[in-house]
């Protein structure tokens, strides 16, 4: 299928231009009625001209991180600004389009969504209130929107993540979505989002910014925190093909999902597919020698990830979530 592709054309004249640069940078400061961070939160520059990201605290979204767990990332380009994911709170959606706004007066043209999880897309509220943003995901996400999971997580971040998740937030809906993939333009910019799922989501997404040579990975690639695989939308032998499609792309910067951009983007690509190669192989070894998961979980060797952000309250989980599909799989499932 030939991918939908999108011109960003942003050509204001005068009194229009700036009454529309003038809305978003006062709708998005200080007065604009979401709950404050009293966290660091910055755009911290990667090594390529006019890229920025916001990197998360890797663990669990808490009072204590104020729900700021996942990265996102923008492009300024000459005729307008490009996100990628919105982050896990309202707030932290309208604190990122104040971080944009004391760079550029440059409209927010577009946010792609790398795909619908809470850590990702909350901030989404903050774009669709205070930006004439047009949000893009994968046509997928509607799985999501349209579940029962997608109000019980609501539910449990309200209590997690009060004052900063409350009863006016909702999920928001996305402008336009896409199958294979979709091209943006923008300036000299150009913008591939490519569908990489069903893998750690139905609806993964990954975005390679060119001519810069950075790729936004979402969660497909987390670096250096243990992932979270502990969903029966998780396809691990996909997921793992998936990123065989990063590395097709030979992206020189990579933003992960989690953790650090890393300038080294195989390392941090590696990092996640031998996490994933390593549990496949020891639950998969378990199955086949008819070893019950208890058993095979303390049988196993987790130095090398017991350290890890997230190992506490994601490794065990994770590991019985693949010992599930490992057995499925041998059972001629599908």
């Amino acid at each position: 299928m030939q991918a939908k592709k999108f011109r960003i054309s942003m050509r204001f004249a005068g009194i229009a231009a700036a009454m529309l640069m003038g809305f978003d940078a006062l709708a998005a400061g200080p007065s604009a009625g979401y709950a404050p961070l009293s966290i660091p939160f910055a755009a911290e520059p990667v090594g390529a001209d006019n890229v920025y990201y916001f990197s998360g605290e890797s663990g669990v979204p808490g009072k204590q991180n104020e729900g700021f767990t996942a990265n996102a990332g923008f492009v300024i380009t000459e005729e307008g600004v490009v996100v990628f994911d919105a982050l896990g709170t309202p707030s932290l959606g309208a604190a990122m389009i104040d971080k944009i706004r004391e760079l550029t007066e440059l409209p927010i043209t577009h946010v792609v969504i790398s795909h619908y999880h809470a850590d990702h897309v909350y901030g989404l509220q903050a774009f669709r209130e205070l930006t004439k943003a047009k949000i893009i995901a994968q046509e997928a996400s509607r799985l999501y929107i349209n579940s029962p999971d997608a109000s019980q997580r609501l539910e449990q971040r309200k209590q997690a993540l009060s004052p900063w998740i409350d009863d006016n937030t909702r999920v928001v809906t996305p402008d336009f979505t896409f199958e294979e993939g979709t091209l943006l333009e923008s300036g000299q910019y150009r913008f591939h989002v490519v569908h990489a799922g069903p893998a750690h989501s139905p609806d993964d997404s990954l975005m390679l910014v060119e001519p810069a040579g950075v790729l936004f990975s979402g969660d497909i690639i987390q670096n250096e925190r243990v992932p979270f695989l502990a969903s029966s939308e998780v396809d691990t032998a996909n997921w793992m093909r998936a990123i065989g499609k990063v590395r097709d792309l030979n992206p020189r910067v990579l933003i992960p999902g989690h953790g650090k951009a890393s300038e080294s983007a195989m390392d941090a690509l590696n990092f996640t597919y031998d996490y994933l190669a390593y549990v496949r192989d020891r639950m998969g070894n378990a199955v086949e020698a008819w070893i019950e998961f208890e058993d095979a979980y303390e049988q196993t060797d987790w130095s090398r990830y017991e350290n890890l952000p997230a190992f506490e309250a994601s490794n065990k989980a994770n590991a019985y979530r693949v010992y599930l599909e490992m057995e499925k799989a041998a059972l001629g499932g599908s």
